[in-house]
């Protein structure tokens, strides 16, 4: 039996291996639009409000913390971040993430990126 890095990264996503540990790379999401025209303000507090309650939804804090940073980071680092607190991506863009032990952790878009109709505080 060999380390998970001895299998062939062709051969895990083909069923060769365990797919759980080939991550997929972490990239922005696709441009989204909300409902209605919101300001950089509401936008901060739908974030504030998510980040509050989602551990309270399952998962560990830890890596509802590294899932945050993530989020607010560049892409280079956030893949790191991922990797390193062993976050599965399922989505590429965060949105659909497992840890270890198998737990879902579900990112809404507006956590992750910003908008297309994102206007102005008045």
């Amino acid at each position: 039996m060999g380390c998970v890095g001895s299998t062939p990264k062709g051969a895990a996503a083909a069923g060769g291996g365990k797919t759980a540990e080939v991550t997929k790379k972490v990239r922005k999401p696709k441009p989204w639009k909300h409902p209605q025209p919101i300001t950089i303000g509401q936008l901060r507090q739908m974030r504030d409000e998510f980040w509050d309650t989602a551990p309270h939804y399952g998962g560990q804090k830890e890596i509802w913390d590294a899932l945050r940073v993530a989020a607010e980071s560049e892409v280079a680092l956030a893949q790191t971040i991922v990797e390193s607190a062993g976050v599965i991506v399922s989505n590429a863009d965060l949105t659909l993430c497992y840890d270890e032990r198998g737990a879902k952790y579900e990112l809404p878009k507006y956590v992750l990126s910003e908008p297309t109709n994102l206007v102005q505080d008045s």
